[in-house]
């Protein structure tokens, strides 16, 4: 009598970095074998996704067969799209909501001065487009000194996503502790039609 515990049925194993321009998938076959594939990230005459279409390959499946998801242990991925986005300024535009009085605080950052003597100073270019101060402000302690202006609030977020914004960052004083107005502006701009919503609280 075989008192062993039985092992595991070995799986698939999959890691994917997924680049700007070609996608590299490692795979381990149950036998313990490395497998490594790379497709271009973008070829949508041949597939519409190059990080499901290189498990596809590896795995040796045609067009109309389904992944076996019972023979897959796990996928990772990580990619490098969103980082190169940032780098090259090529994401979509974004508009940032502040506080009043707070709308150029990014602009003016720390005042650091790698070159303290030089002329001519190169300042960073910023990650949103525009930015729209909000009439509204919380002490440390979560108590409203103003009101959230909601009405003013939605008229400048209409007035931007006319003019084709559709990516919204809410950073306000304090709103990390005390969510309650972003929570309220991120519901304002999602009934606009704003997609993309990221608020400092989360």
């Amino acid at each position: 009598m075989n008192l062993k515990p039985q092992q595991d049925k070995k799986l698939w194993q999959f890691w994917i970095d997924r680049g700007g321009t070609f996608t590299d998938i490692v795979g381990c076959n149950p036998d313990g074998e490395i497998l490594i594939h790379k497709l271009l990230s973008e070829n949508p005459n041949q597939y519409s996704d190059a990080a499901i279409q290189g498990i596809r390959d590896l795995l040796k499946l045609s067009h109309e067969e389904a992944i076996p998801m019972t023979q897959i242990d796990v996928v990772k991925m990580g990619t490098t799209v969103a980082t190169n986005a940032l780098l090259e300024r090529q994401g979509e535009k974004t508009l940032l909501a502040i506080t009043q009085g707070f709308g150029d605080i990014l602009r003016i950052g720390y005042q650091n001065r790698p070159k303290l003597f030089a002329i001519d100073i190169q300042l960073p270019e910023m990650l949103y487009s525009d930015v729209i101060e909000i009439d509204e402000r919380l002490d440390p302690h979560g108590c409203v000194i103003k009101p959230l202006d909601e009405k003013n609030t939605e008229k400048q977020l209409q007035q931007y996503f006319v003019d084709g914004y559709r990516t919204l960052a809410i950073v306000l004083m304090h709103g990390y502790r005390y969510p309650e107005h972003e929570k309220i502006i991120a519901t304002i701009a999602k009934r606009i039609g704003f997609t993309q919503i990221s608020i400092s609280h989360q």
